[in-house]
């Protein structure tokens, strides 16, 4: 879990670092014309753009998120791998966001997908992390 959520927080934070230093805001290049784009947003607020200025409120609740994550993970020591690794996708997620939030107060976001709202490297994670926890749920339900 640990590993995974290093390597998540390193890959968004350099990924962001980079796109922030190549691409002017709102700036667009085309990696495969259309299918994916680098689109550089500042988002304000969460998924969606929503709570959009709640960035006080949006720093505490993933603070709250990645403590939690913390404590699960270390119960779920010797437990499922797809379980662990789900939560080390979510955290490294939620730590990479919480970082710009603080730094900056907003999110970079930069993979552009022209049909879907522009995403970072960490909600991808967050987003796999969910996935991968809802599976292993059902696997340890399918056991017992």
């Amino acid at each position: 879990m640990w590993w995974i959520a290093a390597g998540v927080l390193v890959m968004d934070v350099a990924s962001k670092r980079w796109v922030e230093a190549r691409l002017a805001l709102g700036q667009s290049v085309p990696v495969i014309p259309g299918l994916l784009y680098l689109t550089r947003l500042a988002n304000p607020g969460a998924a969606f753009g929503l709570f959009a200025g709640a960035t006080l409120a949006l720093v505490l609740v993933a603070a709250a998120v990645s403590g939690f994550i913390i404590f699960a993970g270390q119960r779920l020591a010797g437990e499922s791998r797809v379980l662990r690794s789900g939560l080390g996708l979510q955290l490294g997620g939620a730590l990479g966001n919480l970082i710009d939030r603080v730094r900056v107060g907003m999110v970079t976001d930069f993979l552009d997908l022209s049909f879907w709202p522009v995403f970072n490297v960490a909600d991808m994670a967050i987003v796999g992390g969910a996935g991968l926890l809802v599976w292993g749920y059902f696997r340890a339900t399918q056991r017992t």
